[in-house]
């Protein structure tokens, strides 16, 4: 059968020690080494975790800004358009007025020449009148004369107006 020896017995001391001292010399280390670096793996994965989901809401925030900037630059674009047709209106209406102004200057100057014209007209045509009268009288008429007979002159042709 077996025999045991104390050879047998050494050994398995031997073992024991060897054991213990391998366990006190490596596998404590070993053991809290490999806690440690599990502990920073995981610690790691949960910061990986967190910066994932802070960048998933920066994500979100940033495609929220951009809806946002679209809309406002839609509605700044639109108040833009709006603020250039009132200004245009304004422009077109403000030379419509002075347009009428002009239009009103010029007939009232037109008038105005139109007057001045007819009274010279008037007066030329008595002193034609005058004229022919004093040759178909034959006689000298004074500058009384002429004045008094171009005054009627022109009440008649005027209508007796002025």
């Amino acid at each position: 059968m077996l025999d045991f020896s104390a050879s047998f017995f050494f050994s398995l001391l031997n073992i024991a020690v060897l054991f213990i001292v391998l366990r006190a010399i490596f596998f404590k280390p070993l053991s809290k080494f490999m806690e440690n670096r599990a502990n920073k793996i995981k610690d790691e994965i949960d910061a990986a975790t967190r910066d994932r989901e802070e960048a998933k809401k920066l994500r979100l925030n940033y495609e929220d800004k951009m809806k946002n900037a679209d809309v406002e630059a839609m509605a700044i674009t639109q108040a833009a358009k709006i603020e250039a047709e009132k200004l245009s209106a304004k422009i077109i209406q403000e030379g419509k007025s002075q347009a009428e102004l002009f239009i009103e200057s010029a007939r009232r100057q037109i008038q105005a020449e139109r007057h001045a014209a007819v009274l010279a007209f008037k007066a030329q045509a008595a002193t034609l009148v005058v004229a022919a009268a004093g040759r178909l009288l034959r006689r000298e008429i004074s500058g009384d004369d002429v004045r008094a007979q171009a005054e009627l002159a022109l009440r008649e042709l005027g209508g007796g107006k002025d």
